[in-house]
């Protein structure tokens, strides 16, 4: 299973930028970041997509494997996916945030 909160770890601790820094970037409160953390509770994908634009980074590559992304090497398949991604409307985003989020929870 992916680890979301430690790739959002990986990706904040990489550009030395705190949980509060974070939560002020993004909007999400600082409590909502403790609550996942203390409680094992995963985001969901429109939060994993305000944290990548804070980090400037695509959902394909924040999904992708750290060893991949320093490489520089993101797979095709996921960069289609991400493409595919952003061009949908806001009620199939939100339907796809849904199957991630019960992705993530298992």
């Amino acid at each position: 299973m992916f680890d979301a909160l430690g790739r959002i770890l990986e990706l904040r601790e990489a550009r030395g930028m705190s949980v509060y820094k974070l939560a002020k970037l993004t909007g999400i409160p600082q409590t909502t970041f403790v609550t996942w953390y203390s409680y094992n509770r995963y985001p969901g994908l429109d939060k994993i997509e305000l944290m990548c634009d804070v980090f400037g980074i695509t959902l394909a590559e924040f999904f992708s494997d750290s060893e991949q992304l320093e490489k520089g090497q993101i797979t095709e398949e996921l960069a289609d996916l991400n493409s595919k991604y952003l061009v949908l409307t806001d009620s199939q985003k939100k339907a796809v945030n849904t199957v991630i989020d019960a992705f993530l929870h298992e």
